[in-house]
């Protein structure tokens, strides 16, 4: 799916992020919105990943949704 679609059903897919990362809160998946590269940062924070290596998840999940 690409990041025009997922911005756009983020409500829907917000439940689907939550189960991927689960120690994202509903507060910062709502300040995402579906944008890709809130998304990274958030997980790139919240894990300790690298920027890439964040960047690389969070496409990989874009894919499966």
């Amino acid at each position: 799916m690409n990041w025009d679609q997922i911005e756009g059903k983020w409500m829907q897919l917000k439940g689907k992020a939550k189960e991927t990362w689960g120690d994202l809160t509903d507060d910062e998946l709502d300040v995402v919105a579906g944008k890709r590269d809130q998304l990274a940062g958030k997980v790139q924070e919240r894990y300790g990943l690298a920027k890439d290596e964040a960047e690389r998840r969070v496409d990989e999940w874009s894919k499966n949704v």
